[in-house]
């Protein structure tokens, strides 16, 4: 297929290496000139606006939008006028997902075709094969099923429902990851001030072989022992939030349903501002790993 493709930070640039590798004709843009100079240089084709974009592509149109998603909505009220009915748009960050139904609505009348893909992997899943839940009409999923299919490991996309369903499943996978770490980060707190004596290294890669919570965030875990060391060096005890697991404890409210460990996993990000620890050096160090967010403690 031939795209174009709006944004190129960590995941996006990422994201673009890999369908170029599988085949696909990328248009990339992004207001940093350094960053469409590296598109370039990875081979995807750039454009220095969002109009030079859209006249590369053929009609109908296929744009991915890769941006925060508090800028998804000025992205969009640029790119629309130069768009047409039959075009289709992709948005393929964490954006709330009343928004993606908002916004599937209006360009609906546009007669222009939406997805809201949630893309769960951090920047190494995104050029290695990432786990994308995507939401709209199915008609328009199934005609870019294999768009999908290059960008995830083998059985990692799934068709999850009518618009906002993708940014939904992917608010609540980050609110459950906000949990599993959360229960991560007191465990290993618990572990550090034991009177053993133990290599937190060691039982982060015994966890990691077969036990019942061995996953990725324990073998990313033990990649942040390896390079900071028992003390996480470097790595602030303040950790940030993204949102969205606010979004899922609101959602959980508005349904009826409890969340009380996730919420709770947010009070203590919140809390950590005043109040750093050697817990919220391990979330910290949790969200260098996947996500490659800046935690450098001050």
């Amino acid at each position: 297929m031939k795209l174009g493709y709006i944004g190129l930070g960590k995941m996006g640039l990422n994201m673009v290496g890999r369908l170029l590798e599988k085949g696909h004709q990328v248009v990339a843009f992004d207001r940093d000139s350094a960053a469409r100079a590296q598109a370039l240089a990875n081979g995807a084709q750039t454009g220095d606006s969002l109009a030079a974009v859209i006249a590369a592509l053929p009609a109908p149109r296929l744009v991915w939008i890769m941006v925060p998603y508090r800028a998804v909505d000025a992205v969009l009220k640029d790119l629309l006028p130069l768009l047409a009915a039959g075009d289709t748009v992709i948005d393929g960050g964490n954006s709330p997902y009343k928004e993606s139904i908002r916004r599937s609505v209006e360009l609906a009348a546009r007669g222009i075709d939406f997805l809201d893909a949630g893309v769960s992997g951090g920047p190494a899943g995104a050029r290695k094969g990432a786990c994308i839940m995507v939401g709209g009409r199915r008609e328009v999923f199934l005609r870019f099923e294999r768009l999908f299919a290059d960008l995830s490991v083998e059985k990692g996309y799934g068709y999850m429902g009518r618009a906002g369903a993708g940014h939904f499943v992917k608010m609540v996978h980050n609110g459950i990851e906000y949990g599993m770490m959360q229960a991560l980060a007191e465990g290993f707190a618990v572990l550090k001030a034991a009177p053993f004596g133990l290599d937190l290294r060691k039982v982060a890669d015994l966890y990691d072989h077969a036990s019942v919570i061995e996953s990725r965030l324990v073998g990313w875990l033990k990649a942040a022992y390896e390079q900071h060391g028992e003390e996480l060096r470097g790595i602030s005890g303040t950790v940030e939030q993204s949102g969205e697991g606010a979004w899922t404890v609101e959602a959980g409210k508005e349904l009826g349903i409890p969340t009380p460990v996730i919420d709770d996993a947010l009070r203590f990000r919140f809390q950590s501002r005043e109040d750093p620890s050697y817990a919220g050096q391990v979330l910290s160090a949790l969200r260098n790993q996947f996500g490659g967010h800046n935690v450098a403690g001050k």
